[in-house]
């Protein structure tokens, strides 16, 4: 065969209507009338050969623009980091590569174990009680962190600050619609969350608030204050959506008494890869358990004393009964879960905040550096790996002239709002050298001064 993919030959085909003794597969589409069949060709190109297929993917996928020839300091929520050799090798094996989610536990005490340890490390970041085996990406993370809040205090209204993703936001506002909850979303002062304006819109109709950690701008939000404004408020929930490598450095926001935290592993292990997939996690206390969508990983021992793992809640089962559901959007997204666990191992307790050190540090001289060059930084207040710049000219043009060097820019913060026209959020990684730091202030800078 010139097509080893192809699922059977023409010999193969004949062979199964013999079987089933019909003469040809027309018989199949008898019910639909004559006159609604497609009787055209299609508009395809010709089948290739295996080694033409993949030359010409090969031309296609050349067109893009590679991280590892073009130096970029877009974060915005993706961001490239540095993965451990070993994640692949991990990942790549078949029993991890194939494996969709545990069913029969017994058999797979590999993919639990690995489901177990994620949960740990990420309880152990976020300085929460427990946390499921992930969920899709950080974005519906935060979705059934809503939905959550809603189901736990049967009331509708969540605040949710304007310094969280926006992308963020547009899956809270869709989750939100199956249960008519009143999203309303709270101002930004100087790049941070008007904490006054939170107090004065909670109410006891107020299921949640959701504040980002470190914020979509990059600033380092005050999770105590916030806390305790919202906690006068009896029964409110705190939802915090947080990048997971910061809380290597940062204090963690169960330390601030949030009950919910949730976010994005693409940090750990994950490439940007056109921006996913990814993986979310959610951690909580336990209290909610029996509440939080996906799957909990235990630990335990059979008649035999032999220490194994098992799926302590959340069968699958439970999901298809909606009405009863504690999410119908639920799937685990075990490989990448499993790479961020490996990436995480790889780093240990010792390297996750060293590189999450170096990410400030990187970012710091990045500003420093900016600053020589007069160009204008709005926000002033402690920020992790990016932060905000005006360069008072349109960013899609700054970022084509930036591309001509080799250089992808930052993130037009003007496609949010016209009060953010010409202002870009930068970001500053681990990964980046100090030539590669200078050699786009330089670009930037003479742009900036055009």
């Amino acid at each position: 065969m010139g097509f080893r993919y192809l699922p059977m030959t023409e010999e193969d085909k004949q062979a199964m209507l013999k079987k089933i003794g019909v003469l040809s597969t027309d018989v199949f589409f008898a019910d639909i009338p004559e006159e609604v069949r497609f009787k055209g060709e299609y508009q395809l190109q010709e089948a290739l050969s295996e080694y033409e297929l993949k030359k010409e993917m090969s031309r296609l996928a050349n067109k893009n623009i590679s991280l590892n020839e073009y130096s970029s300091f877009l974060g915005a929520g993706v961001y490239q980091h540095f993965i451990p050799s070993v994640v692949n090798h991990i990942i790549s094996r078949s029993e991890f590569y194939t494996a969709y989610t545990p069913y029969q536990p017994e058999i797979s005490q590999g993919e639990l174990q690995a489901i177990f340890e994620f949960q740990t490390m990420i309880a152990e970041l976020t300085g929460m009680e427990i946390a499921n085996s992930s969920l899709y990406d950080g974005g519906t993370a935060l979705g059934e962190a809503v939905n959550l809040s809603y189901g736990h205090t049967k009331r509708t209204k969540v605040l949710v600050s304007k310094t969280v993703h926006p992308e963020y936001i547009d899956v809270i506002h869709t989750y939100g619609k199956g249960f008519n909850l009143e999203i309303i979303e709270i101002d930004h002062k100087d790049g941070m969350t008007d904490v006054d304006k939170i107090e004065q819109l909670l109410d006891d109709n107020t299921a949640s608030v959701i504040v980002q950690y470190p914020n979509f701008f990059g600033l380092i939000e005050p999770l105590k204050q916030i806390n305790e404004r919202i906690k006068k408020n009896e029964g409110t929930l705190f939802i915090t959506s947080s990048n997971p490598l910061a809380l290597g450095y940062l204090a963690p926001p169960g330390e601030f008494g949030a009950d919910i935290v949730v976010g994005d592993t693409q940090v750990f292990g994950i490439p940007t890869q056109f921006g996913g997939p990814h993986c979310g996690y959610m951690a909580t206390k336990k209290k909610y358990m029996r509440k939080i969508p996906g799957r909990l990983v235990g630990q335990t021992t059979d008649e035999n004393g032999v220490h194994g793992f098992v799926l302590t809640l959340q069968a699958r089962e439970q999901h298809i009964r909606r009405d009863k559901a504690t999410s119908n959007i639920c799937s685990n997204q075990a490989l990448y879960a499993l790479a961020s666990s490996v990436a995480m191992s790889a780093l240990g307790k010792q390297g996750v905040p060293e590189v999450a050190y170096r990410n400030m540090q990187k970012a710091r001289y990045l500003k420093q550096e900016i600053e020589k060059r007069s160009i204008p930084i709005p926000f002033k207040g402690s920020f992790f790996n990016e932060f905000v710049i005006n360069l008072k000219k349109s960013i899609k043009d700054v970022n084509n002239k930036l591309l001509e060097k080799q250089i992808i820019g930052g993130y037009d913060l003007g496609l949010l709002s016209p009060e953010f026209k010409g202002h870009m959020l930068v970001s500053a990684t681990e990964i980046k050298t100090k030539d590669e730091i200078d050699h786009f202030v330089k670009e930037l800078g003479d742009i900036y001064e055009q």
